[in-house]
Parts: C-alpha cells; structure tokens; sequence
C-alpha cells in the first residue's frame, strides 16, 4: 500500500484516538451527575454534544469550505467518529430494558435521538448561516 492510499486511513485513525479519549473524558465527567448508574448521562452528553459538533462543521463546511476533504476524513470522521458512542447507547439501552427499567430506557432512547436531531439541526443552522 503506498503512503497516498495510506493517508486516509492513518488520518481517521489518529482522529478516531483523540475522539475516543475526549469521549472517555467527558462521559466519565457527565456521568458523576449520577454516580450509581441508574442513568446513562455520560452516554446521552457525549452523543448530543457530538451531533451538536457535526452538525457544526458541517454546515460551516457547506456553506463556506471550511473543511477539506483530509480535515473532513480527521475530524467529521475520525474525531467525531471517535467521540459519539451510539454503540453504547445500543448497549447501555438493552442493559436497561434487561433489568426491567423499561422507562429509563425509553426516556434513553428518545432523549438520545430527539436531543441528537435537534442539535445536528441546531449546529447546521448555526454553521450554515452567512
């Protein structure tokens, strides 16, 4: 493999190590929020604030170039895809329903995904606006 097919992959990968330690960091440090687990705060915080991101830069990208194609491969899907954690979400959703916290679970899901929308929409219209 040359160092032209390589770039890519050493780009999203070193974006993936930094996102994953920011997303250790911050889950860890909204997660004292309830220090018995009853609720995935961490989880929640992380992935809003990362839809919050993308939908950021990706309409600042959009709508004035901000971001090449090498920073979109680092940060849009290295860091970010590094730093937003809905495979945990899926994971800590089903520990819920497992122990019977049907409403936890619930409120989860629909705090994840309705915050996680509302924030891309929110980030994309603050970083579209000329």
């Amino acid at each position: 493999m040359n160092l032209q097919a390589l770039q890519p992959l050493l780009l999203v990968g070193a974006g993936g190590f930094v996102g994953s330690v920011l997303r250790f960091l911050v889950s860890g440090w909204a997660q004292r929020i309830d220090p018995q687990g009853g609720f995935p705060y961490g989880t929640l915080a992380v992935n809003a604030i990362g839809c919050l991101v993308i939908g950021l830069l990706s309409g600042l990208a959009d709508a004035r170039g901000v971001l090449g194609p090498e920073a979109r491969l680092l940060i849009l899907v290295g860091v970010l895809g590094g730093f937003t954690t809905f495979s945990t979400f899926g994971y800590e959703t089903l520990g819920l329903l497992r122990s019977g916290a049907a409403l936890p679970a619930a409120a989860n899901v629909l705090l994840s995904v309705g915050l996680g929308l509302a924030a891309v929409w929110l980030g994309y219209g603050i970083g579209s606006t000329r």
